[in-house]
């Protein structure tokens, strides 16, 4: 079950930046839904005390905190303190599975060609498919 909460966790984890500053009208168009009105009125709710609220879990989980809460003006910004998380290097399938916030996802691209060419058993893939190729191109003896 999603929270209320959870669309800012997944907009703040996209992020490149490690500073973001959103108004209250932003995080409520990413919420999807109407702040409480103590937001609004109380520096305290954006504290960044994990017991302080569901809100609060939320961009912490993202590894950011709250900072410079403007009441009046309605806005903030949130910090990055975690570092950005970075994908394993290409091939790197070992740290990747024991990465379980990895996602399992693949891009469409990816794959497309699977099953689409065989090798033949036997065959060896480092020999040079035109022994003669190198002859040819010098014109001559290589």
């Amino acid at each position: 079950m999603m929270t209320k909460y959870e669309p800012l966790t997944h907009f703040l984890r996209r992020q490149m930046r490690d500073e973001v500053r959103l108004s209250f009208g932003d995080i409520e168009k990413i919420i999807g839904d109407k702040l409480p009105s103590s937001a609004a009125h109380h520096r305290a709710w954006w504290s960044n005390n994990p017991s302080n609220s569901v809100m609060t879990k939320a961009w912490l989980a993202a590894g950011f905190k709250s900072e410079q809460v403007d009441i009046e003006g309605r806005k903030l910004v949130f910090r990055r303190v975690a570092p950005k998380r970075r994908a394993p290097p290409s091939g790197d399938h070992e740290s990747m599975a024991q990465d379980k916030t990895m996602p399992r996802k693949r891009h469409s691209l990816i794959g497309w060609m699977k099953g689409t060419l065989r090798i033949a058993p036997g065959t060896d893939m480092t020999a040079p498919a035109d022994p003669e190729w190198g002859q040819r191109a010098w014109g001559g003896e290589a």
